[in-house]
Parts: structure tokens; sequence; C-alpha cells
């Protein structure tokens, strides 16, 4: 996935209408170099073509990708080789890895938590707790982890919250009035409490929340609605113990801190010696 806006807008914001003082110093004008980007930590792969993009958006075209994004990658491998001019490669170095690391670093960490569930029909599911501009990014960095995607937007689907379901009066009245407006839109509703969980059920809406649910009270739920729709379990869940949540039967469980919470994989760039 390209998100060629960004990389324009990394570019000038690392340049601000200026030059690469540094590099224009030390570097003459025609040298050539071959570097590579190198994985200093294992993990798993995301972002190789915004590197290959922010690249060429500086002119250089003889590049060679090693490795692809949602493969596992291993301390000291090239993930991607380029050969061309040193000042371009380095202009291009901060912004590539910036990309690069990010996106790493949450498809790493997407795959630490689809792991720990492996073996039960539970899938590990992103929010839109989001970088500002980086969605569809961050949201690609998590299917390549192994995760699910959320919605992508507030258009895709309703997701009837505490604030919502006061806001109208309650949990019926909330439902209800999403169906009216848009009837084609799938529905999923929040509940925090048994009390909301039975009122809900007999509206059948697509997906139910469990906010801020126990395992215990996880596995209540799912024997309440008996697979009458589909549950996400959200609030709480830490990766110590997804796996006592994935296994009370829920479908999904929701996870804020792929995106928002996911430490960079440490990837740098290397110069070959001459």
């Amino acid at each position: 996935m390209i998100n060629l806006d960004l990389i324009k807008r990394a570019l000038a914001e690392d340049l601000e209408g200026g030059e690469d003082v540094t590099s224009t110093s030390t570097i003459s004008a025609e040298s050539k170099s071959t570097a590579d980007f190198t994985a200093r930590k294992a993990g798993v792969l995301a972002g190789i073509d915004m590197v290959k993009a922010t690249l060429e958006e500086v002119g250089l075209t003889d590049i060679s990708i090693k490795k692809r994004d949602g493969e596992a990658i291993k301390a000291g491998e090239v993930l991607l080789t380029v050969t061309g001019n040193t000042r371009a490669i380095l202009l291009a170095e901060r912004t590539a890895l910036n990309f690069l690391g990010h996106l790493s670093g949450i498809a790493s960490l997407t795959a630490q938590w689809v792991a720990e569930v492996s073996g039960t029909q539970c899938k590990v599911r992103d929010t839109r707790k989001t970088t500002p501009g980086y969605r569809q990014l961050e949201k690609y960095a998590v299917r390549m982890g192994g995760g699910t995607n959320h919605r992508m937007s507030l258009a895709d689907a309703a997701l009837i919250k505490d604030n919502h379901i006061a806001a109208a009066g309650g949990v019926s009245q909330a439902f209800t009035a999403v169906r009216k407006a848009f009837p084609a839109a799938p529905i999923e509703i929040e509940v925090d409490n048994f009390d909301q969980l039975r009122e809900v059920l007999p509206l059948k809406p697509d997906l139910i929340l469990l906010d801020n649910m126990s395992p215990v009270q996880c596995k209540e739920a799912v024997a309440v609605v008996a697979g009458a729709t589909k549950l996400e379990a959200s609030g709480g869940i830490a990766i110590e113990n997804a796996r006592a949540y994935a296994e009370t039967g829920v479908d999904y469980i929701a996870i804020g801190a792929l995106t928002h919470s996911a430490p960079v994989l440490d990837i740098g760039l290397d110069l070959r010696a001459e």
C-alpha cells in the first residue's frame, strides 16, 4: 500500500523549503552508493512499498525488494537494497525509515496478539484509534500482522456506544433510530451490563460489543446470546489475558493498542563500504 501524498509531505517537512546542508557539504553531487535497509530486530514487515515509493520520489530507480509485507523478518536481514545518488539516498532515509519502522511495529505487535489467541475462533480487531492521516496505512499494517480491520470510517457501519445511548434515551431508542435512518447499515451496539444485552437481543443487531466485561462475564454473555449474533469484547484486555477472553467464545477482541501503542520496529539504513 502506498500513500504518495504522505510521502511528499514528509519529504517537504524534512527540507522545510531549503536543502540538506549536511549532505550538500560533505557529499559530491555526483557521488553514487549502494545502501541496504536492514532489520535490527525480528518482527513482521509492513511498509516496504512505501519505502520504494519514497526512494522513487527523490529520483532513485535501482531498487531491489528482498522481503515482502506480511513476512516474518529476522535481525540482520536485508529488506531492500537501493543504488543511486548518495545525497538522494540520505534525503529519503529518515522518511522511509519512519514509515517502515512504524508500520512494521504495528504488524509485529498485531502478530503477537494473533499468536496469543491462535487455536480459538476469536479474531484480533483494530479500532479507529489511529494516527490522523495514517488510517489506511495503519489498518493495512494490522492486516499484514494477521489482524482484522474494524470499520474504516464512521460511514461504513453504525457503532452505537454509551454516549449515543445516553443522547437517544436508551438502547432500544438508539437502535431503532439508526435502523430507521439507515436501513441497510450494519449495526453494532455497545452494552455494559446484562440488562442492556437482553434488551438489545430481540432487535437483532449484527454485532454486540461487550464493554469492560471480565472473561467470566463474556463467557456468560456468549451463553445468553447462544449464537444469535456475533460478540466483540473491548476494554480491560491486555496481551496477558487475551487468551482468556478468546476462550470465552467471543468472535472478536478489539485492541486499540495495535495502532496507538505499537513500538517502532528497529530498522536501519547502511551504506555499503566502497
